[in-house]
């Protein structure tokens, strides 16, 4: 009897390459030798003359290549009041550009956005109070465009003032520092 020649599908299984192996066919029905089973990739023959086996090799797989670091913003919080020595108080975070709100960022690792009024009366982020407002002292190119929104409520403020919760640190591709000023209002 011949060969046949048969290849083991990745659509079968996954890891498996698509590598030829070789497999003798079943005997004719009449041939008296009985009847053969099939599981998976293994033929079986319930007689104890010869058997045909069928053997895939997985692929090996090669380690996963690590995924380029996505680029990261570092950020500074400045304090709106100096401390007793007159230096002022600064925390730090970052994110991945262009994932968060400057808002969520600062919420998130728990520095104080707010002042007493905001903490009440703040909404949320929806951009229609106001109360987030922050001053970027450096790295404003690392922050979106103003939106329509910051631009209503910050008419006559200073260029430099934003509304945390308008405002995306990075654009998914730029990485660098951004220097904020939290509650600029209130500096003193």
């Amino acid at each position: 009897m011949a060969p046949t020649i048969s290849f083991v599908s990745p659509a079968l299984h996954p890891k498996a390459e698509a590598l030829p192996f070789s497999s003798l066919p079943p005997p004719p029905s009449g041939s008296g030798s009985g009847s053969y089973r099939s599981r998976g990739n293994l033929l079986f023959s319930p007689s104890k003359s010869k058997h045909s086996i069928s053997i895939s090799r997985l692929a090996s797989n090669p380690p996963p290549s690590t995924p380029e670091k996505p680029p990261e913003i570092e950020l500074e919080f400045v304090g709106p009041k100096a401390g007793e020595d007159g230096s002022y108080p600064v925390d730090r975070a970052s994110a991945i550009s262009g994932e968060k709100l400057l808002r969520n960022i600062m919420l998130d690792n728990k520095i104080e956005l707010y002042a007493a009024y905001g903490k009440v009366m703040n909404c949320g982020g929806g951009g229609s109070c106001g109360t987030c407002i922050v001053e970027i002292i450096d790295g404003m190119e690392l922050l979106n465009e103003k939106t329509d929104t910051e631009k209503r409520y910050l008419k006559k403020k200073p260029e430099s003032w934003r509304l945390a919760c308008q405002t995306i640190v990075g654009n998914k591709e730029n990485a660098g520092k951004v220097i904020v000023q939290r509650m600029p209002q209130w500096k003193k």
